[in-house]
């Protein structure tokens, strides 16, 4: 045992996470097990924690969020404390990174992808076209989107860019019956307008064919099993990239049985209403309507696949088609965004590291330590996000073991240190038994309606459930 081992084997070993969602809990949760003596301060900007847990995860999918039962296993062991209300390298009012540095030994960045891809063609910013995120944080009480308004109203169709299952639940979401909706914990203020929207047309579309496809075989299955709804494609093109591609498709289990369900269809062949997957487009104009006000429809480069089986390319072919429609929403990735103080890389949007260690100019830096989309870019599922969280929880086990330097600094005092700087800045933090009196009462009011729960989404809402 080194002597810097040996020293956090007898004092506290104190941990900075920047971020509550599932890599920041994930992570903090094998460290608990894995080293006896550390001591962990979690910061996030809202009172409330989860991150896309939370926001992110369908409302029709409760099963997901039982994660949530092992974070708050994570937060009850008297070695972990949360502090949500505490915005960290966000602006003057917040916490800087160097305040995190002077008073940890080392510091977790898990604070995710909180920008959208853009796709930057003309007329992006028309009113009725918006993201992934902002439609989906809307639909599940963000407080950054809860005010999100679109002509759902307005329009009986709607166009999603992208095929992964972000695309899919969006899809959903707009087609399912108002009455299932009411069963979930989706918001009130979601329900009132989904109640009145005259979506009944939903086509996601993808720049590349069927087999390039992100979204996975759950996903699918409840999107064709939609009632009332039909399946709209074009089986013969789905049917001949299928063969075409069984080499490949043959060797990956999952894809077989993603590409199978997409070759049968759904069995709902009447109905009124309808989605459509529709493939080989590029969007390269958003529509006006006359005003310029507001989406009229969308404009599509066609595409052709070139290149191997595994890594086809969409070649566009010159040629364009428009698509009349009232809501262009875009689910084409999100991106990470740099932090003061920290190193980034803009071209893949995220931090560079090894293992989850922070690097600088290819070398590590003491102390410094990332998980999550962060880490590795906004791809995978929650389970993917585990197993990367426990992979940079591991290095830094091993940095410990092995006596490798970490922050400036001898006997670090942790979040203690930083109540008189918070106090400066207004700032006030909710702690995780805080937290518990605000879900408490978003249980009570989803009973009162006949849901499991009813969500705060304005900030203020959260913190006077504190004061009563």
């Amino acid at each position: 045992m080194t002597l810097l081992s040996r020293a956090f084997s007898t004092r506290p070993f104190r941990l900075a996470v920047v971020g509550s969602g599932p890599a920041g809990f994930y992570t903090s949760h094998k460290l608990l097990k894995e080293w006896p003596t550390i001591q962990i301060d979690m910061f996030d900007r809202l009172p409330v924690p989860h991150g896309l847990v939370r926001f992110g995860v369908a409302p029709d999918h409760p099963e997901v969020k039982n994660v949530m039962t092992t974070f708050d296993k994570v937060a009850e062991d008297d070695r972990f404390r949360f502090y949500g209300n505490v915005p960290v390298g966000t602006g003057t009012k917040g916490l800087t990174i160097e305040d995190l540095k002077r008073h940890f030994d080392a510091v977790l960045l898990s604070y995710g992808a909180s920008e959208d891809r853009k796709m930057n063609i003309p007329g992006e910013d028309l009113y009725g076209v918006e993201s992934a995120r902002s439609f989906v944080g809307w639909y599940n009480g963000h407080p950054d989107y809860s005010t999100l308004e679109l002509p759902l109203d307005d329009t009986d169709t709607a166009v999603v860019v992208g095929q992964g299952n972000v695309a899919l639940d969006i899809a959903r979401i707009l087609l399912s019956p108002i009455d299932e909706l009411r069963k979930t914990d989706i918001t009130e203020y979601a329900l009132e307008a989904l109640s009145k929207s005259r979506i009944k047309h939903v086509h996601v579309v993808g720049r590349r064919g069927p087999v390039q496809v992100s979204f996975t075989s759950k996903e699918l299955r409840e999107q064709m099993s939609l009632p009332g709804v039909q399946y709209k494609a074009d089986y013969d093109y789905i049917s001949r990239e299928i063969d075409e591609s069984a080499s490949l498709i043959s060797k990956n289990r999952p894809l077989k049985r993603l590409m199978a369900l997409l070759n049968k269809g759904s069995a709902t062949q009447v109905g009124e209403k309808s989605w459509a997957l529709q493939f080989l487009r590029s969007p390269t104009e958003i529509l006006a309507t006359p005003d310029n006000k507001k989406v009229s429809g969308i404009k599509y480069e066609l595409n052709r696949l070139e290149g191997p089986l595994d890594q086809r390319k969409a070649v566009g072919t010159g040629e364009y088609e428009t698509q009349e429609c009232g809501i262009v929403l875009k689910s084409i990735g999100y991106k990470s965004v740099a932090m003061d103080g920290v190193p980034f890389d803009d071209r893949q949007g995220r931090i560079p590291n090894n293992y989850g260690k922070i690097l600088y100019e290819g070398k590590d830096l003491p102390g410094m330590y990332t998980a999550g989309w962060l880490k590795r870019g906004p791809t995978g599922v929650i389970v993917t996000t585990m197993t990367d969280a426990y992979e940079t929880a591991e290095t830094i086990v091993d940095d410990l073991k092995n006596g490798k330097e970490m922050l400036e600094g001898d006997e670090k005092d942790g979040a203690d240190g930083l109540t008189e700087l918070m106090k400066e800045n207004q700032i006030v933090p909710v702690t995780y038994s805080d937290w518990k009196i605000i879900e408490d009462a978003e249980f009570t009011l989803g009973k009162e309606i006949g849901k499991p729960r009813e969500k705060f989404s304005k900030i203020e809402d959260m913190l006077a459930m504190l004061q009563k």
